[in-house]
């Protein structure tokens, strides 16, 4: 990838673009007792009259240390789909780019592709979920600007081969996202390892899922310096809140509690697969390196309607390409769990 410019895919206005710059980006706390009469704020102390630190340096310097990536190819925003949309905002040209997507997928690339005046061009996983390199490949011309590959995949939960996503970083030269909202609980070693090779390279993760925080959104975007520099020339200057960053930092202070919680949840999903494979009208359950699981019925409008006349509430993925008569069940508590299979045993014959 030594051809690769990121510069010959930034759109134009950005690269051109004077970022705002905030109160709290012109002047940084130096440790002495300071009175910022700078930023039109109330001067009375609740504990979050301030701004927020608009880069989050904090928050940062601790996702570093517990990632090992340095703080300058961190990007942190208000949720995944934040980030997300940063990168179609940077990089897509409305109205003449576009993206590839690989369904069964996460519903929101197609929806922000709409959002800015993206073509999205689908190219359907193959029959074991797996990307099509060749199909992906072939759909690319000179306006493709991003590629976009689940891994761990939702809703069929499964980690994509690597020598695949390898030949789509090697052979396409724009940029190549890989979400990570699941990889705390796959085998898979992440995509952050790899950075430094590919610099056509973004990975994104969450708060969301492993570290039990979907409630504050915090989502994070790993990528090259020159890439993280182009996307903060565009992002809102206080796009992370004071509480939100206070709540992640907590969550950051406590990683072997929530290494303890995963575990915990992986060794209910496997619980959960034996259980959920002796259940007559579930014809298959598929592997998965998520905290979920995608299992196919014998009619999945009827199973959901059945479950939540029982009081428990799946996701119907029967909407989805290769998913027919498929539900997808988060993995719960032990407590959740039996109720589940209790609940399904109950309706078999009905």
């Amino acid at each position: 990838m030594s051809a690769f410019d990121i510069n010959t895919l930034v759109r134009s206005n950005v690269a051109s673009l004077k970022p705002y710059s905030s109160a709290r980006d012109e002047f940084k706390t130096q440790g002495a007792e300071m009175v910022f009469l700078d930023a039109n704020e109330n001067p009375n102390d609740t504990g979050l009259n301030r701004y927020p630190d608009p880069q989050q340096n904090l928050l940062k310097e601790k996702l570093s240390e517990v990632k090992d990536i340095p703080e300058a190819n961190i990007l942190l925003g208000n949720g995944s789909d934040e980030v997300l949309d940063l990168i179609f905002r940077a990089f897509c040209e409305p109205g003449k780019d576009n993206v590839v997507t690989l369904p069964p997928t996460y519903g929101m690339y197609k929806v922000l592709a709409d959002i800015n005046h993206i073509e999205n061009r689908e190219v359907l996983l193959n029959h074991d979920f797996e990307p099509d390199v060749t199909a992906i490949l072939n759909q690319v011309n000179n306006s493709t600007k991003i590629i976009f590959l689940c891994s761990p995949n939702n809703p069929s939960g499964n980690s994509f081969e690597v020598d695949r996503i390898e030949k789509i970083l090697d052979n396409f030269m724009g940029l190549v996202v890989i979400d990570e909202a699941y990889i705390d609980f796959s085998e898979q070693e992440s995509w952050t390892k790899r950075l430094q090779e590919y610099p056509n390279l973004i990975v994104t993760q969450t708060f969301s899922k492993a570290y039990g925080m979907a409630g504050i959104r915090l989502g994070i975007l790993y990528a090259s310096e020159a890439i993280i520099r182009i996307l903060n020339r565009i992002k809102p200057p206080y796009n992370v809140n004071q509480l939100t960053q206070n709540e992640g930092l907590k969550a950051l202070q406590r990683i072997k509690e929530i290494k303890l919680q995963v575990s915990e949840i992986l060794k209910e999903r496997s619980s959960l697969i034996k259980e959920l494979v002796e259940v007559d009208f579930i014809s298959k359950v598929y592997k998965s390196d998520a905290n979920f699981l995608l299992i196919e019925v014998d009619n999945a409008n009827k199973r959901y309607d059945q479950l939540i006349e029982k009081g428990i509430v799946v996701r119907n993925r029967s909407n989805q390409p290769l998913c027919n008569n498929c539900l997808r069940i988060t993995v719960g508590t032990k407590r959740e769990n039996r109720k589940l299979i209790n609940a399904l045993k109950e309706i078999k014959n009905d």
